[in-house]
């Protein structure tokens, strides 16, 4: 009896190693399946579409729409009083019907769509915001128990969205539309575009200095060109040539060819010449840093335009100003949104009598007013010394005041 039992002991015991050891991949598929819940519901929290509820989705459907809708209308305006008036001109330099279309206005819409962007977010928001405070649509949702801090939620959510894509297209797509456009424009339209310069000298290098009697923007080529370079305030080297040509095949950046060329070099009291016909060099200079044409800091992208900067400044340049504010300027109107929704908001969200005209009316003037002050204090930045960065953000600043006010007095 008692060997039966041990027998028996001993298959339980082999069973159980054999279980054991055969069904170890089902402990570890347990435990990665729990390890994947717990990283799903992590997931579930940091995931946004969680806190959007169904108000929400309710007022950001109305706000993109008309939002989109008086961006349409606007535009469509615009568009016909353009054509109005320069349809003159473009019958006078025989502009093609597809050049027209695609070269001027389909750059055409982008670009000022994007420039009054904050005017048009804020004639959406009160525009749809006075029609919910007027069919009481506020008011059941204040009463219903959400607060005026909660009922802002997808009003941001809203301007994080309009914020965004106005930022990408000012700094990564308007840039390479606004070159078309201002091509087509020198073509077709007011023919008036730079495209030389005389008398050009710029610091190209720590103690090199680069001088052109005459650069010719169309053939990238220079006349009467000379370079010096200096050590401890002393010139070492001094290279002149007929003619600089900008090599614009080259898979490498500031590659000129210099023409009947001559170098001079100060050795002590000793000086010793070099000359000849044709002499490949890299110079850190490229045609955009000759010919300036008004509006050029339009075409740059934010990192083109943030390295153009840099290197204008390494170079003691004083024509840098307008680039800077360019820059910032993109930053700093992409909050705009926010600051306008906010006051918009906050005017519009009360049941009053008259309807919507006099939210109008005041929307209208705030985003004049913005725009307004955003131009001057460009303009000071440009002529009268004012830092770049305060240019651009001070709207901003002076418009963010006014909307924490508003958003005081609202809820009461």
């Amino acid at each position: 009896m008692k060997r039966k039992n041990i027998k028996r002991m001993r298959h339980l015991l082999h069973a159980a190693r054999w279980m054991h050891k055969h069904t170890a991949w089902i402990r570890r598929a347990a435990m990665w399946t729990a390890h994947k819940l717990r990283f799903l519901r992590v997931l579930g929290v940091l995931n946004p579409l969680r806190y959007i509820k169904t108000l929400d989705w309710y007022i950001i459907r109305k706000f993109i729409g008309t939002y989109i809708y008086s961006i349409a209308l606007i535009i469509s305006i615009s568009i016909v009083f353009d054509v109005n008036e320069n349809l003159s001109k473009f019958t006078q330099y025989h502009a093609p019907l597809k050049a027209i279309v695609f070269d001027y206005y389909a750059n055409f819409v982008p670009y000022f769509a994007n420039l009054f962007s904050p005017l048009f977010v804020f004639i959406a928001v009160i525009f749809f915001t006075s029609k919910l405070a007027s069919n009481s649509e506020i008011i059941s949702m204040l009463a219903a128990g959400v607060s005026f801090k909660r009922l802002m939620r997808p009003y941001m959510i809203s301007c994080v969205l309009i914020s965004s894509l106005s930022f990408f297209l000012a700094s990564y797509i308007i840039p390479h539309g606004t070159i078309v456009k201002q091509n087509f424009e020198s073509m077709y339209k007011n023919k008036r575009l730079n495209t030389s310069a005389d008398n050009v000298m710029l610091q190209v290098d720590r103690g090199v200095i680069a001088y052109i009697q005459h650069y010719d923007n169309n053939y990238k080529k220079g006349y009467g060109f000379s370079l010096d370079k200096f050590e401890n305030k002393k010139l070492v080297s001094h290279l002149t040539a007929m003619e600089a040509q900008y090599d614009t095949i080259s898979d490498s950046k500031y590659h000129w060819t210099v023409s009947n060329w001559k170098i001079r070099e100060m050795r002590g009291l000793k000086e010793h010449i070099t000359s000849g016909s044709k002499l490949d060099t890299m110079i850190v200079m490229e045609p955009t840093d000759l010919v300036y044409s008004k509006g050029q800091q339009e075409t740059f992208t934010s990192p083109e335009l943030k390295e153009y900067i840099s290197k204008q400044i390494d170079r003691g340049s004083s024509n840098v100003v307008q680039y800077q504010v360019e820059y910032h300027k993109r930053i700093a109107a992409s909050f705009a949104s926010f600051i306008l929704t906010i006051i918009g908001v906050a005017l519009s969200s009360r049941k009053r009598k008259g309807g919507m005209g006099m939210y109008l009316g005041i929307g209208l003037a705030l985003s004049f007013g913005y725009i307004l002050l955003q131009t001057v204090s460009s303009t000071f930045a440009i002529n009268a010394g004012m830092p770049p960065m305060l240019a651009a953000w001070i709207p901003n600043i002076t418009f963010a005041i006014v909307a924490y006010f508003c958003y005081r007095k609202a809820p009461n």
